[in-house]
């Protein structure tokens, strides 16, 4: 009712986010109805969940999509959202990096086992992986974020909001440049990273406003892959379905 941290830098929580749906299941869902698109998330929250779960869930969703998953994660901003899972938010951080360590290590090795600050996955025999180690997308602006891109990230989650003014360098083309000098100076081979444009259209936004984002998207940046997030403008799934076939069939470029 009354967040210490509002929503995008307002007072409040969006009434659209009083329904909460399960990622995973919804995945599993999307997983079993498709063929062919892949299968991301905007954002999960990973410092929220054990790692062992994590990663079953993940890996069953991979499983059953045929290697389609291209999990998006991030670390979240309200601090009652980690009030109600009983994980301090102060150790967001922390807890991402190692959430990510262990995730390779329950991905790539059996047995597999993680010792950590925050997070613990002893010896265990899991032959359960996934059809190929995931690509993990990481979100966020803030430094500590951008460096943790670029040490570890398979790519970055930039956002764009229409029918807000987009502008494709400033919005995209820099920061990736910058995140990519900052891969190369951690050891990387910048062209290694990538990124996925997370389209957010506001309340209010139409068709038109999506479809020249990613037109000017494809057109002004090397980025090829977007993922329309239609909380804010869908009135139920069946009006979802509407919009993304509008949109399909308005752009040559299909959103991931």
């Amino acid at each position: 009712m009354h967040p210490t941290v509002g929503y995008g830098g307002s007072d409040a929580i969006p009434a659209e986010f009083a329904v909460r749906l399960d990622p995973f299941a919804l995945l599993a869902a999307a997983a079993a109805v498709t063929g062919r698109v892949r299968l991301g998330t905007n954002v999960l929250n990973a410092p929220w969940y054990p790692p062992a779960l994590l990663a079953r869930s993940l890996t069953t969703i991979d499983a059953l999509s045929g290697g389609r998953l291209v999990p998006g994660l991030g670390t979240g901003w309200s601090p009652e959202e980690y009030e109600a899972v009983n994980v301090p938010m102060t150790e967001r951080g922390a807890r991402l990096d190692e959430c990510l360590d262990a995730l390779e290590a329950l991905w790539t090795t059996d047995p597999a086992e993680y010792r950590g600050r925050h997070w613990t996955v002893p010896e265990t025999h899991d032959s359960f992986k996934p059809v190929r180690t995931p690509p993990v997308y990481l979100a966020g602006y803030a430094p500590a974020a951008m460096r943790r891109i670029a040490r570890r990230a398979a790519g970055w989650l930039p956002v764009v909001t229409p029918p807000a003014e987009y502008d494709p360098e400033a919005a995209i083309v820099a920061p990736l440049a910058n995140l990519r000098q900052l891969a190369g100076e951690a050891g990387r081979n910048p062209a290694e990273l990538g990124a996925i444009l997370r389209l957010y259209p506001q309340a209010g936004a139409g068709v038109a406003d999506v479809v020249s984002a990613i037109e000017r998207t494809a057109q002004d940046t090397d980025l090829r892959d977007v993922f329309v997030d239609l909380t804010f403008t869908a009135r139920s799934t069946e009006h979802a379905l509407e919009l993304v076939e509008m949109i399909l069939g308005q752009t040559s470029h299909e959103p991931a």
